[in-house]
């Protein structure tokens, strides 16, 4: 592809793992809403639980997520205090609706003791009603492992453990604040896999400090010799207006579009090669995965996490800064760490904003999810979903591609259809349906 066109392709726009997106949100959504809306769900309504751990013994520079370093261990188990009152608050008002999943995300919900780790599982199995095939990942960093977790996970049940690659070429992972082996990374991936843990994912980056498509075509080689079942290639995105750590990166030695788009193209020609299938636009997985067996099936998901099998009705998000998804619209924690402990602890309640769905964000939140999960996008199925209403957008993927000079879409009958050249670009295509994003003040990272 020429370099002025992926240069023109690869502006920021979100990454559509909610819409609206999260800078959309306001405090006009509070926890006595969210107490309603759940309390409208449906008995049989199907629970997926995401718990936030907001601490890191290192903070890696190329990091986007809510967290903070610490040295001590005090911090996290007043943190569990109050994350305790919330998951019995929570629980007690989503009854006994099933859980079908469960994923612990931060942060390095790795740096929990073993008892800890018992006890808040327990105390899961208490107050929600946690069924006995639910899906339960949790991301580890590898620095934080040590036998007495590993068991500890095993015996919580861990179904998958998704652990943080990026990159292993030592000058990158200087650069970026994450020193991790190969070895180190193996011995966790064998660790888990001898105590019954059936599904490993690891998470990848490009466009890192120093990366190369040489380094990107050897860390892709390291990971697939573990056999992981899933692997995900994200494109680290750079945004130090928001995460001021990442500042510590230079920008001189950050990779340019072309490079960036050079080194995505390499890695996943790599993973393609040793047997993986292509999953939306940045995750693979192995053919018998059930990530693989949904986008062939047009069930694949998108919510906060990326890519998912996880059909539930409802995300409800425990832990600071913690997101949740209602069928009524999005909520979202307090973020920072310390007041969200004291609302937790007080019982006054821990939301800090949301978003109330219209019918037109349902509408195109749909549009947009298809188009990131399938590559494609039915005119019959969004009539059949939304009646007339879905008119407009039907028009809006018409005229964009008839409008389209740059061979990321085509018109089939009844269809709007990524092509393969456009395929890395989705979000761009995606962006056309954003209603928001005109009078959109948010920065975003670039597309590749």
């Amino acid at each position: 592809m020429p370099n002025a066109l992926v240069a023109e392709l690869t502006t920021p726009v979100p990454r559509y793992t909610s819409y609206p997106t999260a800078p959309h949100f306001h405090a006009g959504i509070g926890q006595a809403q969210y107490e309603a809306w759940l309390a409208e769900l449906p008995a049989d309504a199907r629970i997926s639980l995401y718990l936030h751990l907001p601490f890191c013994d290192r903070l890696c520079w190329f990091c986007g997520c809510h967290t903070k370093q610490v040295n001590r261990y005090a911090p996290i188990a007043h943190y569990l205090q109050a994350l305790h009152a919330e998951i019995s608050r929570i629980g007690a008002l989503v009854g006994q609706r099933p859980v079908t999943a469960i994923h612990w995300g931060g942060g390095s919900p790795s740096m929990l003791a073993a008892a800890d780790i018992a006890s808040v599982t327990a105390l899961l199995r208490r107050s929600f009603n946690v069924t006995d095939t639910v899906e339960f990942s949790v991301e580890l960093d590898p620095s934080d492992m040590e036998p007495a977790k590993f068991d500890a996970w095993a015996a919580a049940g861990l179904t998958r453990a998704s652990i943080g690659v990026q990159d292993f070429d030592p000058q990158v992972q200087a650069a970026i604040n994450r020193l991790q082996s190969f070895d180190q990374t193996r011995t966790v991936v064998e660790a888990m896999r001898s105590r019954g843990v059936a599904s490993i994912n690891i998470d990848m980056l490009y466009g890192l400090p120093h990366q190369t498509v040489a380094g990107a075509i050897d860390t892709a080689r390291q990971v697939v010799s573990l056999q992981p079942e899933r692997i995900a290639l994200f494109g680290y995105a750079h945004v130090p207006w928001i995460k001021k750590h990442q500042s510590m990166i230079d920008d001189k030695v950050l990779p340019d579009s072309q490079q960036r788009f050079a080194q995505a193209t390499a890695a996943a020609d790599v993973l393609r090669a040793a047997g993986y299938v292509n999953i939306g636009f940045d995750h693979f997985a192995l053919p018998h995965d059930a990530m693989a067996l949904a986008a062939a099936a047009g069930t694949l998901q998108r919510n906060f996490q990326g890519y998912t099998v996880d059909e539930h009705d409802a995300l409800i998000g425990l832990g600071a800064s913690a997101i949740g998804r209602l069928p009524q619209g999005y909520v979202q924690n307090i973020v920072a760490t310390g007041e969200y402990e004291r609302h937790a602890l007080a019982g006054t309640g821990t939301v800090a904003r949301g978003l109330a769905f219209t019918a037109d964000d349902k509408l195109r939140g749909h549009a947009i999810e298809r188009l990131m999960c399938d590559f494609r996008l039915s005119f019959a199925e969004l009539r059949q979903r939304f009646g007339a209403a879905a008119e407009p957008v039907i028009c809006e993927a018409v005229t964009f591609a008839m409008e389209d000079t740059k061979g990321l879409a085509t018109l089939q009958p009844g269809t709007l259809v990524i092509t393969d050249a456009g395929r890395p670009f989705v979000r761009t295509v995606a962006a056309t349906f954003d209603a928001y994003l005109a009078q959109d003040s948010a920065r975003y990272s670039k597309a590749i």
